[in-house]
């Protein structure tokens, strides 16, 4: 699909929040369990790829063209978290978290691989994702997530216990698809 062709889009991003640990509303236990590691290392490449694999179905477009410097100066910073979920040894799905002013942990990008999504891995790896942040001494987790993003995203951070905090309404240049990870692996 040629993916130069783009369109003007409104995109609706969604910005939400946990003030307290109580508001979490936990998930069930991950079917098929999985197995969550800390990336101890700042590695591009593997980044790279789980931001790719996990956002290209999604209009996940902002990191497409960074050399691998700007990653490694991106994951280099002490403030920021790699946490990656494993199945059967493979990753299976990931989040950034990133500690920022005034005690708030923003959970800046979250996902499974396109063959976990609908395994019920999402919720558990959202709450735990959650628990790490107040266990690092977050006040505040936030995250946001846009229309361009996978249509249950919204429900799924509700669903966990976020509320809302501000909607923002924008027009952007969009590809009419999304690349999709094999096209810019």
């Amino acid at each position: 699909m040629d993916s130069s062709r783009r369109i003007r889009a409104r995109v609706v991003t969604t910005h939400l929040e946990l003030t307290a640990p109580a508001q979490l509303r936990p998930a069930a236990a991950a079917r098929p369990p999985y197995e969550l590691r800390r990336v101890e290392r700042p590695n591009p490449e593997y980044n790279r790829f789980l931001y790719r694999a996990v956002g290209g179905g999604w209009y996940w477009l902002s990191r497409i063209d960074w050399p691998r410097e700007r990653w490694l100066a991106y994951l280099s910073r002490p403030q920021l978290e790699t946490w990656v979920a494993y199945v059967a040894g493979a990753p299976a799905g990931y989040c950034e978290l990133e500690a920022q002013a005034a005690g708030a942990t923003e959970i800046v990008y979250f996902g499974l691989l396109p063959e976990f999504v609908g395994a019920g891995l999402g919720g558990a790896l959202l709450t735990d994702a959650v628990r790490r942040a107040w266990a690092n001494g977050a006040r505040r987790v936030w995250l946001h997530t846009c229309n361009l993003d996978h249509p249950h995203a919204l429900a799924h951070y509700r669903a966990r216990g976020f509320t809302v905090c501000k909607v923002e309404e924008t027009e952007e240049e969009i590809p009419v698809v999304s690349p999709d990870y094999w096209q810019f692996a």
